[in-house]
């Protein structure tokens, strides 16, 4: 079973940019589809992008589209979401989550989750 371990969170302010980390261990990333969900205050957990085991990408949040790119490092066994342009409305929780299957928007398929990163945009 795959633990995933997400880093990179933080306080941040507008325009500025993180890059979060998805760290896995008890298996090899390659073989598993990975994505990023995140979570705002008082929201339900919303899918942000996918990544396949072919680096076949999928963007399910239409307000990161052109500041958020997600990628995959198999020989680091990890994966990361680089988020450019940041805005208030970007602050929340953020989960990385792996399947050994292909990409879904849906919680329910996804079989690991890390515990998440906090991530504040702030002025």
């Amino acid at each position: 079973q795959v633990q995933l371990v997400e880093s990179g969170g933080g306080l941040v302010q507008p325009g500025g940019s993180l890059r979060l980390s998805c760290s896995a261990s008890g298996a090899t990333l390659d073989a598993y589809a990975i994505a990023w969900f995140r979570q705002a205050p008082g929201k339900e957990r919303e899918p942000v992008q996918c990544i396949t085991t072919t680096n076949e990408k999928f963007d399910y949040a239409d307000s990161v589209k052109g500041r958020f790119t997600i990628s995959r490092d198999n020989a680091k066994n990890s994966a990361y979401l680089q988020m450019n342009s940041l805005k208030l409305e970007d602050t929340a929780v953020y989960y990385c989550a792996s399947v050994s299957y292909m990409c879904s928007e849906y919680e329910m398929f996804w079989a690991a989750w890390g515990q998440g990163t906090q991530v504040t945009v702030s002025s």
